[in-house]
């Protein structure tokens, strides 16, 4: 069936708090690049790639509950960063910066909705709209609108490349990305490799209405000593902590402006274990730069999931973070690297996290709908009572993902 209604006009609905522009750009663009032997070509390679996006997010997610359920030091990570790190949302989830967040984002919903409009047209479905998503009059991703009666009828291999268009579009861009980092990455070297040792460790991220957030210990600030004991490391700074419970003692540290500050703190009477009790993010003062890089770029090729930390968590192990960055130089973009390889790694993350999560056989997802086309087409001449298996599937699916999020905090211990 022929492309039809290519309106040739813009025009905005609103859906508060979102607004839809509606343009017949994307619908052109949709056109043409469907017409291209390449489209063709992938809309043929894609058919059977959701169960393995698919059977990666799931894996992923059965891991991380594993973890939870094993290790009450993981849990309690977990809840120092908060549920608000679930949400790939600039401003909400407190690790995902504004601007390379924003940028990131935007891109990965509008690369995830390119690959649906163009196999739906490498196929012939008709695409009723498309246009880009905007709240408080930033856009923040785009839309595509296929006729939804065209849809179900079509075969359900074609229907098939057309759902996993998109959850594959983001791996896609996802390789890419990081391929990109790791050549960003292989173009530095350290500036310098005479570390000076000093005592302390660095305050990289402080919690809101935590008690380091009571006593003004701020980010950048180095803490030196607790309770009189020089504080070296990370480990040294917990077991001086723990050791103190239920004691006033006095914490000294320097703030960015390199002001010695001593405050007199009373510690809590107990705090679970694996639990924080400052409430900070830290990282020894000065990490080995050398180190720092070798065991990044090692990552890329032992364990690249390891790569996903973002590196407003781990400051002290991510060569281009804001702590590290200043200690390298690259041979091809000089000391503009980090802008580069900060905008890679969030292309990298948000299109990863974005395609595992619509392939799972969850409702209206990509996966949701494809796998209840799949069933469908399986029970036609079964028992009227496995009708509701798609059903099924998406509870069972759901209350594993509601799990995964909160089992640190419905089991604290």
């Amino acid at each position: 069936m022929e492309q039809q209604d290519n309106k040739n006009r813009v025009r905005a609905e609103v859906k508060f708090p979102l607004i839809l522009v509606h343009t017949p750009f994307g619908l052109n663009f949709f056109e043409k690049v469907a017409n291209t032997k390449a489209a063709r070509v992938y809309a043929k390679f894609n058919i059977y790639l959701m169960p393995i996006i698919t059977a990666l997010a799931i894996f992923l997610i059965v891991g991380s509950l594993i973890a939870l359920f094993s290790n009450s030091t993981v849990r309690a990570g977990v809840r120092e960063v908060g549920p608000q790190s679930n949400l790939l949302i600039p401003g909400l989830n407190p690790y995902l910066p504004w601007t390379y967040g924003w940028i990131a984002l935007v891109v990965t919903i509008i690369i995830h909705e390119a690959g649906h409009g163009i196999v739906a047209r490498v196929h012939k479905i008709k695409i009723e709209s498309t246009g880009i998503v905007l709240i408080l009059g930033f856009p923040i991703g785009a839309f595509v609108n296929i006729a939804q009666e065209e849809l179900s009828r079509t075969p359900l291999k074609q229907k098939s490349a057309i759902l996993t268009a998109g959850p594959l579009n983001n791996m896609v861009i996802a390789v890419v990305s990081l391929v990109a980092l790791f050549f960003i990455t292989s173009t530095l070297t350290p500036i310098s490799t005479n570390i000076i040792h000093q005592s302390g460790v660095v305050v990289v991220g402080v919690g809101d209405h935590t008690l380091a957030d009571s006593i003004g210990l701020s980010k950048g600030s180095v803490i030196e000593t607790v309770a009189g004991q020089k504080v070296h490391s990370t480990d040294d700074l917990g077991k001086f902590l723990r050791s103190n419970l239920g004691k006033t003692v006095n914490i000294t540290w320097k703030d960015k402006a390199g002001h010695q500050i001593i405050r007199s703190v009373p510690m809590p009477q107990f705090v679970e274990a694996g639990r924080g009790i400052l409430g900070i993010t830290i990282t020894d003062v000065a990490p080995d730069p050398t180190q720092v890089l070798s065991r990044y770029k090692n990552a890329f090729s032992s364990n690249p999931i390891a790569l996903l930390l973002p590196p407003t968590m781990a400051q002290g192990s991510v060569p281009y973070s804001d702590l590290m960055a200043h200690e390298y130089h690259s041979s091809v973009l000089g000391s503009a690297f980090p802008l580069v390889a900060n905008m890679l790694f969030w292309l990298w993350f948000i299109n990863f996290n974005v395609g595992i999560f619509n392939a799972l056989p969850i409702g209206p997802l990509d996966g949701g709908q494809f796998y209840k086309s799949l069933i469908e087409n399986r029970i036609r001449s079964r028992p009227s009572t496995l009708k509701n298996a798609p059903t099924l599937v998406t509870l069972v699916m759901t209350a594993i993902v509601v799990m995964a999020v909160l089992l640190p905090w419905l089991w604290p211990h």
